[in-house]
């Protein structure tokens, strides 16, 4: 159900009935040229769609920018802080309460936002104990990953348009990926990224981090599946209408 399609007439008893919410959260941002700027928030949407199927949940309309420090520098990034994004994503919450809704879901698109989404579900907790709040990131996508990858990780935590990322985009978004110009770029990442601030501009020209030309639907169909499985299990405990 799309939020911003109801009316204000009848959406009250809507709210009552389900009390879920989900919020997709990407982000603007460079994606090699094989992928669009908006892919995170694509992402976000086609997940939260299928997530609402499942739980009988209602759609916000998406939040298409996020914290993208790393990568602001490459033509076409939009970078907010993560202070901005705190803020906002609690005013909503706080909003979104006062409305009926006692599950919100917050699924993301893009790392970066992470800690942000984290903050702000812990600020709403001390606020308002009984408004649960999850910040969903492809759970359970890690074991997955391991299984399907056919090329090393360039790095422990980061997969950006590449083989994951792309696959996960032919899944849910296949319209949008251009494989013709799909890269091989694997970058090295100094170990002294992860402990000081590091633009990605220093490690990477492309914003590829991998092998994007290995990407299928099979894979991304994998990973979402299982993120999915996951996500409707904490939100419903794993009740569908299936």
């Amino acid at each position: 159900m799309k939020f911003e399609l109801e009316n204000s007439y009848e959406v009250k008893d809507k709210i009552l009935q389900s009390k879920i919410v989900i919020l997709p959260i990407g982000a603007v941002e460079a994606h090699g040229p094989h992928l669009p700027l908006s892919t995170d928030t694509i992402l976000a949407e086609r997940l939260s769609e299928l997530l609402a199927e499942k739980a009988g949940a209602f759609v916000l309309p998406s939040l298409p920018y996020g914290q993208v420090w790393s990568l602001r520098n490459f033509p076409g990034s939009i970078n907010i802080s993560n202070d901005s994004l705190i803020s906002f994503l609690v005013d909503i919450g706080r909003s979104l309460y006062d409305q009926g809704f006692r599950t919100w879901a917050m699924v993301n698109g893009h790392l970066g936002n992470q800690v942000a989404l984290k903050e702000a579900a812990r600020v709403l907790y001390d606020e308002i104990p009984d408004f649960k709040v999850f910040y969903f990131f492809y759970p359970g996508m890690n074991a997955v990953v391991k299984d399907i990858r056919e090329t090393k990780s360039v790095h422990g935590t980061y997969f950006h348009a590449c083989e994951i990322e792309t696959s996960i985009m032919l899944y849910l978004a296949e319209e949008f990926v251009d494989m013709e110009r799909a890269l091989n770029d694997v970058p090295v990442i100094d170990e002294a990224a992860d402990f000081t601030p590091t633009p990605w501009e220093t490690f990477t020209n492309s914003a590829v981090l991998g092998d994007a030309t290995l990407a299928t639907k099979e894979k991304g169909r994998k990973i979402i599946e299982t993120a999915l499985e996951k996500m409707v299990d904490m939100l419903i405990g794993g009740k569908t209408d299936d």
